[in-house]
């Protein structure tokens, strides 16, 4: 089953936001995530917010899902406006799961439609939906783009049909390049997910994925180490011996050979985890979560985030759609970060991106370690400190380590 929400303190039924929301709001852009929690098969690693058809039972319907979102998109709208928050339009949308793309084209199109109804778009801005390559087809890329949709962001995971089977992904590798395809005729820009570090796939299974990602000719890629998380079926396989364990020597070897194949294919860093042909072509929608911006997450178990004020939506489909009937806050609980708690989020967020920390933005405590890690090789320089931090001689990524460094106790 999914993980626990946070703890945190309750939140009120009406979804008001406390003054601090609205300090400097009118400054940051504003994004909305829309959680779509359904998926055909449970894949073996994951442990987000997730159901199929089985463990929903007679609740929680797909066909009522988007009428469902709309009542959420229009709380959400009054809440801020209650809150003194002014209204933005919108610069990025995110459509995650789940397979967001097992509702029908039409139901996406319409929350996107009541979206734009309660805040506008900026000119240019983002919007993304994450797709399974067998949950497309030529005609649902169509009505998506039409509708406004920009980017897709397929699961590939793996190009090797063996690590596939572990992780329970249920498409073949012959149907991505068919639906990256279908998705540049739409007119929308493409990113590919990869994992890597999967129970018995070797360095040569990763380049041959990486080298077949790159031939399908995206914009961007997203090559990410595989987790084991407690409670998922393959976690109880590793257990049982019946695949061997991750390691993370192995996950450093990958994440190297990634950064190499990647950038010699076109593509460049911009994140620890993600590659953009160009600029203009990076996640923005995520880099907003990097940065400390604004976003209203909708959605069963969806996190929001307004101006260090941080809520999450209660988890399972059904107790979300009967939380919202009465016209109430979905909120299941929220947090008031602190001046401290939004410098250390910075500084963990902010280390990741290429662009990096400005070392001016660190506390003393901070800037007075940095000579400490220019002296052990972990950073290169004074500037700024940057994801992309020194490997030890063992080939582990050293990013924790500088983190601590950085932070004071």
């Amino acid at each position: 089953m999914p993980s626990a929400l946070p703890l945190g303190l309750p939140a009120p039924a009406d979804g008001v936001l406390p003054e601090q929301a609205r300090e400097g709001a009118a400054g940051r852009d504003f994004g909305l995530y829309v959680h779509i929690p359904f998926c055909a098969v449970r894949c073996g690693y994951c442990d987000f917010n997730t159901y199929t058809a089985t463990e929903l039972g007679g609740g929680g319907s797909q066909d009522q899902y988007a009428g469902t979102v709309h009542q959420e998109l229009t709380l959400a709208g009054q809440a801020l406006d209650a809150s003194g928050v002014p209204r933005r339009p919108l610069s990025t949308v995110f459509f995650g799961g789940g397979t967001p793309t097992l509702l029908p084209a039409s139901d996406l199109a319409g929350i996107l439609s009541e979206a734009v109804a309660q805040w506008g778009l900026v000119e240019g801005a983002e919007v993304t939906t994450e797709a399974n390559p067998d949950s497309v087809t030529e005609e649902s890329l169509q009505i998506l783009a039409a509708a406004g949709f920009t980017r897709v962001s397929f699961g590939m995971q793996s190009a090797v049909p063996h690590v596939l089977k572990v992780l329970d992904r249920t498409h073949s590798p012959e149907r991505v390049p068919q639906a990256v395809e279908w998705a540049r005729r739409a007119g929308l820009k493409v990113s590919l997910d990869l994992i890597y570090g999967t129970p018995g796939e070797s360095l040569e299974d990763w380049r041959h994925s990486l080298t077949t990602a790159l031939s399908y000719g995206p914009d961007h890629i997203s090559a990410y180490a595989l987790i084991i998380e407690d409670g998922t079926k393959l976690a109880g396989r590793i257990r049982r011996g019946e695949v061997p364990p991750i390691d993370d020597d192995d996950h450093a070897e990958k994440y190297a050979l990634a950064d190499e194949l990647l950038t010699a294919g076109g593509l460049q860093w911009y994140e620890v985890s993600n590659w953009a042909r160009t600029a203009a072509d990076e996640c923005r929608h995520n880099l907003a979560y990097w940065r400390g911006d604004d976003w209203w997450g909708a959605g069963p178990g969806a996190h929001s985030h307004v101006g260090g004020v941080r809520w999450w939506n209660v988890k399972h489909p059904r107790a979300y759609a009967a939380a919202l009937t009465p016209g109430a806050s979905p909120a299941a609980g929220r947090e008031v970060l602190n001046d401290h708690d939004r410098y250390v989020e910075d500084v963990l967020l902010r280390v990741r991106l290429r662009e990096g920390l400005a070392v001016d933005r660190l506390e003393p405590a901070g800037r007075h370690a940095i000579a400490g890690l220019i002296a052990d090789g972990l950073i290169d320089g004074p500037d700024a400190i940057r994801g992309r931090l020194r490997l030890t001689g063992s080939g582990r990524l050293m990013a924790d380590a500088v983190v601590r460094r950085l932070l004071p106790d």
